[in-house]
């Protein structure tokens, strides 16, 4: 299957390691939102029984390329997406399977806008990371930018 062919999950998927070896699902990728899935794993779990640390950490970041990719897939022959920094909150006991999902946090015309005008653009996402019963159990923001080919 050509990358052309892939979904941005599947692609993600295949080459993003971590993402594979965490099982996470890629529920919805869209260039407005992408829902991420952890499962209830419990070789990853922390020491009171839910989702470690890091493999939360993960999940948000995996949402957020998720909704880069989306945004800005068409981009990609000119521009590299990297992230540059990330901060993440724990809210409250993560416990089951969670979702994390990712929105951009400007407008992606104004990041291409940027780019065209040879600029090195940077934009965050933001991500909400939730139990089954909907409450919030993280809260991340990933600042990406796209570094210019040449």
């Amino acid at each position: 299957m050509s990358a052309e062919q892939m979904s941005i999950g599947e692609m993600l998927a295949a080459t993003v390691p971590m993402a594979r070896t965490l099982n996470i699902e890629f529920l919805e990728t869209t260039p407005e939102k992408a829902v991420v899935a952890l499962p209830d794993q419990s070789e990853y779990h922390n020491h009171v029984g839910g989702p470690h640390a890091g493999a939360m950490f993960t999940l948000g970041e995996s949402a957020s390329g998720a909704i880069v990719l989306a945004a800005f897939g068409d981009q990609l022959s000119r521009a590299v997406p990297l992230a540059v920094r990330a901060d993440i909150a724990y809210k409250k006991l993560a416990m089951g399977p969670v979702t994390a999902t990712a929105t951009l946090g400007r407008p992606a015309a104004d990041v291409v806008a940027e780019l065209d005008a040879g600029e090195r653009p940077e934009f965050p996402v933001t991500v909400a990371i939730q139990r089954a019963d909907g409450a919030v159990t993280g809260e991340m923001t990933v600042v990406w930018t796209l570094r210019p080919n040449s």
